[in-house]
């Protein structure tokens, strides 16, 4: 298989399919600029990183590679519902996505040398016994002097269906008690810790414990700032955003995540949640895309 995918879909120096941790298919990505790795189960980017700069995702040193569990850490693809299922909480929390194998769909190099890995899923028996929808969907990765993540669907039923999820992304902190993230001051939020309270922010969101926040109508990027670096995060098709860190005592609780692994990690995601689920037509398509970069303390483009 590894063989296969390499004389089809590699890019030489590029783009190189090969083993990853518990055996499962990955796509290491070598841009000028950047490295990201991509498994093919989840359709997950567990890794980016500017040249000569410390990754830009959070990857859980406990993280479970295995084909029936989701992966803890780097970009979970929550589709298609986010958290709890709304009706059924037998149903796998932020859907089936993250589970999935995924195939390649196509790999290229664009005009001015980002690198894109596209992956995609349709529905079957086991997609249709959690949601009975008929479905394409494609995952787009496009890497370069920053990582851009666009998951669409494509209703191919002839009902319409509702779309919801998150691109699920853990962003690496030094320290989590000196990170702030900007961009969302004034805006109201669901405490999903309250029992979906709506709150609003004010001032830069800080983190003394677990914080697990779904923001509503943000007006532009959200910036996470750590005291040595920013970390921009710029979503579209998107009215959402989601904020998350489990804090110390959670954090004890999860059998995949270090005791002291919520210090070095923070979740800020483009979402369709609380609210914001879209609802896509017979033949239509909805895209929830972000897209991170990162600037030094100085103010200079990793």
């Amino acid at each position: 298989m590894i063989a296969a995918l390499n004389r089809e879909f590699g890019i030489e120096d590029r783009v190189v399919f090969e083993r990853g941790d518990g055996g499962l298919t990955r796509a290491v990505i070598t841009h000028a600029r950047a490295t990201a790795t991509v498994y093919l189960h989840g359709a997950h980017v567990t890794a980016f990183a500017p040249r000569d700069a410390s990754p830009v995702l959070w990857l859980s040193p406990r993280a479970l590679f295995r084909d029936d569990a989701a992966i803890r850490g780097g970009v979970p693809v929550c589709w298609p519902w986010f958290g709890r299922h709304p009706s059924d909480p037998e149903k796998p929390p932020h859907g089936f996505a993250r589970r999935m194998p995924w195939r390649v769909a196509g790999t290229d190099m664009l005009e001015g040398g980002a690198i894109r890995v596209r992956l995609a899923i349709e529905d079957d028996d086991a997609t249709r016994a959690l949601w009975p929808c008929r479905f394409d969907a494609e995952v787009a990765i496009t890497v370069g002097d920053q990582l851009s993540i666009a998951l669409t669907c494509c209703n191919r039923g002839s009902e319409p269906f509702e779309s919801g999820g998150a691109l699920h992304t853990y962003l690496a902190v030094a320290d989590i008690a000196r990170t702030r993230v900007s961009g969302l001051d004034g805006c109201d939020y669901l405490d999903q810790l309250a029992g979906r309270a709506r709150r609003r922010q004010h001032g830069p969101v800080e983190f003394a414990g677990n914080v697990d926040r779904i923001y509503l109508d943000p007006r532009g990027a959200c910036i996470v700032d750590d005291g040595t670096r920013s970390i921009t995060v710029r979503s579209r098709g998107s009215a959402s955003t989601v904020v998350w860190n489990p804090g110390a005592k959670k954090a004890a609780a999860m059998d995949d995540v270090p005791d002291d692994g919520y210090r070095s990690m923070v979740c800020v995601e483009a979402a369709n949640a609380g609210g914001d689920e879209r609802r896509v037509e017979p033949g239509d398509t909805h895209t929830l895309a972000q897209t991170i970069s990162v600037t030094a303390v100085n103010g200079s483009v990793v």
